[in-house]
């Protein structure tokens, strides 16, 4: 047993860097290799997304499913007051989705129905967004009610916020994923 101010650091007996490939060959085996086939079709829906392939593999890996729908915060799309538009390359990029739900968390002064009016035909569906600083239970509640309507299961949807306050909703909701805009929109 390690004696007092022991860090449980790697051994330094002989062998440690046989054991070391050892076990990095027994992972490796462990992972799954993925049929080409397979790789081409998440490739394909990646780019139906509009996500490149690294991010789609990770929020796969991070959530075990394939995304359904985006739920963007009117930060994110650039929606702010007090003369709101959406710029066109939000515009572009939310046209480019392909058989994925988009819905947008509406803060005031903005209403769903503007946002729903403002984005019209690339928007599917918009409600309120959680109040400022609001307790992590009403936050949950208010994300799960913007995606029940449409009856998506939490850990399928990825947020596409623009702050911190954003992540946090998205734990709070037990989201499939947290994806920040300028990453998301980059071009």
């Amino acid at each position: 047993m390690p004696g007092l101010g022991h860090n449980n650091g790697p051994t330094m007996e002989p062998g440690e860097s046989w054991r070391r490939h050892a076990w990095g060959k027994a992972r490796a085996q462990l992972m799954p290799v993925l049929p080409i086939e397979v790789v081409r079709l998440r490739v394909k829906r990646a780019a139906e997304v509009g996500l490149d392939y690294k991010t789609y593999a990770s929020i796969r890996a991070a959530s075990g499913h394939d995304v359904i729908a985006f739920l963007f915060s009117t930060n994110a799309l650039r929606l702010l007051a007090p003369q709101p538009s959406l710029p066109l390359d939000r515009q572009q990029k939310l046209a480019a989705i392909v058989d994925t739900g988009r819905v947008a968390l509406t803060r005031a002064p903005l209403t769903p129905e503007h946002v729903l009016d403002l984005a019209s035909g690339l928007i599917d569906h918009a409600a309120s967004a959680p109040r400022p600083f609001a307790p992590w239970g009403e936050s949950r509640k208010a994300l799960l009610a913007a995606i029940s309507a449409q009856k998506w299961p939490a850990d399928r949807v990825v947020m596409v916020g623009d702050t911190s306050e954003e992540r946090v909703w998205a734990q709070s909701a037990r989201l499939g994923y947290y994806l920040p805009a300028d990453r998301y929109f980059a071009a």
